[in-house]
């Protein structure tokens, strides 16, 4: 594949995660249903494309989604800590579970990155930013089982897909 094939494959992949994702969060549901689908496609661009594409796209949804009205204007101050906690999420995870994914691994990614993601947010509530009391709670604990979830499900469906793959191509 030529070089400007993958960067317009990259692009594309990428644009439309992250599409998806704002789609996603224009639906407005609650916290831990929107968080849950977002880490897992955050989650997904890594797997699917690359850890750039990932981060990329964790660094964009929290400015988008403030742009569009979806991230209310008392969690302004909170953007840029969104935007680090997405990309040390997916970092995290992609540094765990290497090139060649096992569930041990990834599980382990998934759980360091959610925790280092929940601590920075929780932090910066408690030390950093001044943000009302409902903020700095959707901050903490939300965070930390949104990101997990997020990261099951990604788990289950990468292993699943793989296991099918597998006995597909032993079958032939």
């Amino acid at each position: 594949m030529s070089k400007s094939n993958f960067t317009v494959n990259w692009i594309t992949k990428t644009a439309i995660l992250l599409a998806l994702l704002i789609v996603i969060q224009l639906f407005r549901m609650p916290q831990l249903i929107t968080g849950v689908i977002v880490n897992f496609i955050l989650l997904l661009a890594f797997v699917q494309v690359d850890v750039f594409s990932g981060i990329i796209i964790g660094l964009i949804s929290p400015v988008f989604a403030f742009l569009l009205g979806i991230l209310a204007a008392p969690l302004a101050p909170m953007i840029p800590f969104i935007m680090l906690g997405n990309a040390v999420y997916v970092a995290i995870f992609a540094m765990v579970r290497s090139s060649k994914p096992n569930w041990w691994k990834a599980s382990i990614g998934v759980i360091i990155g959610a925790s280092v993601k929940f601590s920075l947010l929780t932090l910066s509530v408690k030390y950093l930013v001044n943000v009302p009391p409902k903020i700095a709670q959707a901050m903490s604990l939300p965070q930390l089982y949104t990101a997990l979830a997020g990261g099951v499900m990604i788990i289950l469906l990468e292993f699943k897909w793989f296991s099918d793959q597998k006995r597909l191509n032993t079958s032939k």
